[in-house]
């Protein structure tokens, strides 16, 4: 049992759980909970860690992997990312994709018996991590089949992001890019018309048709879309609302386009 916070492996789990810059160098990231450790794939697993009375009190439960490292509660506590500690932490690897591989998953257009035609998110400089990973929860939900994000987003493994997905970590498809203007041109080339909430559309968003290959841009909770990356746009849509509100938030944009595109979808 590891008893003390000098222990190499807590000083790493510290490092992991404060510099984005080790997740990179390591390729691993750490997922807290139960909830979330079961929703591990076996082959992303490194290592697991658990208390005693956790292990007593949930022995009953499917985990993944046959080996845990045991932690003393006071150590946990001191590992741990939040409040109260359930008193079980995993170390994972991260997942890689490609534009290529995400695009490869979808068919140019509906109805060929292929799989579903292209429902892709591309983020803009989303700076929070709660809401980034919030989009990637709804965009499982709402049938997404592929997130491209700039650099500059929030990164995915930050610990609270990986809480906000609710596991959807593990199954959606997302790369980051350098080059955004760029990724989202390219799509282009592969039938999927790319759309943009902006105060400029002039159509309602419910007004257009997305039951063939469609791309959203989703900006920055203050500023909004990059003028770069929105003239990239193919069709500018506007989301109707009353009241005073100006603008919504990005999440909750996100989730109101993506599921109009699963409405449009199984209702067609």
């Amino acid at each position: 049992m590891i008893t003390s916070t000098s222990n190499p492996r807590m000083k790493e789990i510290i490092q992991l759980r404060k510099k984005s810059r080790m997740r990179t160098k390591t390729g691993t990231f750490l997922v807290e909970g139960l909830r979330m450790v079961r929703e591990i794939p076996e082959e992303r697993l490194v290592q697991l860690y658990a208390t005693e009375e956790f292990l007593k009190k949930h022995r009953k439960e499917p985990i993944p992997g046959t080996e845990v490292m045991l932690v003393s509660p006071e150590v946990f506590a001191y590992i741990s990312d939040t409040k109260t500690p359930q008193g079980v932490l995993a170390v994972v690897r991260q997942s890689m994709f490609t534009k290529e591989e995400i695009l490869a998953k979808c068919s140019r257009k509906s109805g060929t018996g292929m799989d579903r035609p292209a429902h892709l998110l591309v983020l803009d400089n989303i700076q929070d991590p709660g809401n980034l990973g919030t989009i990637f929860r709804t965009a499982e939900a709402a049938g997404v089949t592929g997130i491209l994000l700039s650099r500059d987003c929030a990164d995915i493994y930050n610990p609270k992001t990986i809480r906000s997905t609710m596991g959807a970590i593990f199954r959606m498809p997302f790369v980051y890019t350098d080059d955004l203007p760029g990724a989202v041109n390219s799509l282009k080339k592969h039938d999927i018309c790319v759309f943009a909430a902006h105060l400029e559309g002039e159509r309602a968003y419910d007004e257009e048709d997305y039951r063939q290959g469609s791309a959203f841009l989703i900006g920055n909770e203050g500023s909004g879309l990059r003028p770069e990356v929105a003239a990239c746009a193919d069709v500018l849509v506007r989301i109707p609302m009353e009241g005073m509100a100006e603008s919504l938030n990005a999440a909750v944009a996100a989730a109101v386009l993506m599921f109009e595109v699963s409405r449009q979808r199984k209702r067609y």
